[in-house]
């Protein structure tokens, strides 16, 4: 999909369909004015008649005879008083995707007036949102029964900074597009995405947004003394592989944030393997890795003034005769030993020696996103993600970040009783704690592997993705946590650490809304 600005008057726009935004609170304005007058009326006509009655993403087509556009698509805000500027991602999601799935190739989206001052925020969204409302799950489907077919969006800012909406516009394209990335990365099924082809996707990231890229094979992870990885690893004929990649954007300091992500590329669960029902599900078991590629790629693109490194253990989690058992010991690369009671509880296994490595490598900041246990949907469900840190400033400051981007976050507590429940009676830590608190149980046994750096996890088991759909948003795998991911990583990009945290921190949006804005 091609995003761009167009410089053209909005009533005078030719496009297959015109879409302006309406709030349901308050009077028509701006260009939905304009635009009503020209038609006589028929957009307040549908919004006095309830067709839209205050959700986001509520939605009226008209057809507008005459005029350049041929249709217009009104798109509910919500309420006014409650607008966050992430709402114009999905504003412009619900567009492309209820116009493109009826044939229309070419759209025009105009921003709101509310995005005066705040051009290049705006933008971004719209073309974010754009970019991601076209995604298809059907890509093995040869004839499929509706695609989205919208090939161009051009993005309308009347009597608006131009200069600021083209930059937005090109910060925006680069995380839709890294966005959807990582989705295709988790939708392909586990016969495709093998741990081997998911470094081949990460090295074809590397070369084409200038990252340094290096893939430990099974003898160089056994060098570095990777044992809780491999021990998940043996039970496949297929190759692990460990994903570094490498990002240094100011080359004069040595803080370095590490971005893990969990590459379980299929999870039968090994020897203590899963109910059937729902097994294929376990092809999203590495949307915490393919969120880091994925984000990666985008701050390669974007180059920020900060080194980043994302580490991805890739490996399927298969019950084959040299597979890990459950009461076998294995060891981390910190020498730290570990029963195995349950071989479904991989995914720790294979994050305890990326921790380890990237300490190794000198990160001075942590944060790793897995889909790791059930017990988090069972808490949370699939409206937010699980955080829990050993550094509440840091925990803050990615809150804080990650907070405009629309991704949610909740932050869990830590306790030492946590780390109690992990305790063996013959290693020193054991891979399950039983069912209480297990999100938590499982954060305290990753906490084991980070020594003193600060370090935040995140459990995107309820997130990663979900099985209906949204006006603006396919069903199935989201992208979280790229967006999280690349927010963070701007506004931890100032050197000076205070103007880091304040960049961050929340701020009153143009309306007097209280949020937080995106720096872009």
């Amino acid at each position: 999909m091609q995003v761009g600005l167009s410089h053209d008057a909005p009533l005078g726009v030719r496009a297959g369909a015109l879409v302006v935004p309406v709030f349901s609170d308050t009077p028509l304005e701006g260009t939905a004015k304009e635009v009503d007058a020209a038609l006589g009326g028929v957009i307040a006509d549908a919004l006095a008649s309830g067709e839209i009655r205050g959700r986001l993403g509520e939605h009226v087509l008209v057809y507008a005879k005459g005029q350049p556009y041929r249709r217009v698509l009104a798109v509910s805000l919500g309420e006014h008083a409650k607008f966050e500027p992430y709402f114009l991602a999905r504003y412009a999601g619900t567009a492309v995707r209820y116009l493109g799935r009826r044939n229309l190739d070419d759209i025009a989206i105009v921003l709101p007036e509310q995005a005066r001052g705040h051009e290049a925020l705006a933008a971004a969204m719209v073309a974010e949102g754009a970019i991601t409302g076209s995604f298809d799950t059907t890509i093995y489907q040869a004839k499929p029964d509706v695609r989205v077919a919208t090939a161009t969006v051009s993005v309308i800012a009347p009597g608006l900074d131009q200069t600021e909406a083209e930059r937005g516009i090109a910060r925006g394209t680069i995380l839709g597009e890294a966005v959807n990335f990582a989705r295709r990365l988790a939708v392909t099924p586990a016969n495709d995405m093998t741990p081997s082809h998911l470094a081949e996707e990460a090295a074809a990231v590397a070369k084409q947004s200038g990252l340094e890229i290096e893939v430990f094979d099974e003898a160089r992870a056994r060098q570095e003394r990777m044992g809780s990885f491999l021990s998940v690893a043996q039970g496949s004929v297929q190759p692990p592989k460990f994903i570094i990649l490498r990002y240094n954007g100011d080359p004069s300091s040595k803080e370095l944030l590490a971005l893990v992500g969990k590459g379980i590329t299929f999870d039968s669960g090994g020897i203590s393997i899963k109910p059937a029902e729902r097994m294929e599900e376990m092809k999203y078991d590495m949307s915490g890795g393919a969120g880091v590629i994925a984000a990666m790629s985008a701050i390669g693109k974007l180059k920020p003034k900060i080194n980043v490194v994302g580490l991805v253990p890739a490996t399927e989690n298969m019950p084959g005769g040299k597979a890990t058992k459950p009461g076998d010991i294995v060891a981390a690369m910190n020498g730290k030993t570990i029963e195995v009671i349950n071989t479904d509880a991989e995914g720790r296994l294979i994050l305890a020696d990326a921790l380890c490595y990237a300490n190794k490598l000198g990160a001075t900041r942590i944060v790793d996103a897995a889909t790791l246990t059930g017990a988090c949907v069972i808490a949370l469900g699939h409206a937010s993600s699980a955080a829990v840190t050993n550094d509440d400033a840091f925990a803050a400051q990615f809150l804080a970040a990650a907070k405009p981007t629309g991704e949610r976050y909740w932050q869990m507590p830590y306790y030492e009783d946590y780390t109690t429940q992990m305790k063996s009676d013959i290693a020193d830590l054991k891979n399950t704690g039983g069912r209480p608190a297990g999100t938590l149980t499982a954060a305290a046994f990753l906490k084991e592997f980070v020594a003193n750096t600060p370090w935040i996890h995140l459990d995107i088991a309820g997130t990663a993705y979900l099985d209906t759909e949204f006006a603006w948003q396919a069903k199935g795998p989201t992208g979280t946590p790229v967006r999280a991911f690349v927010a963070l990583t701007e506004a931890l990009s100032d050197c000076h650490p205070e103007r880091s945290r304040k960049a961050a921190e929340p701020k009153e949006h143009p309306n007097g809304a209280r949020g937080s804005e995106l720096r872009v």
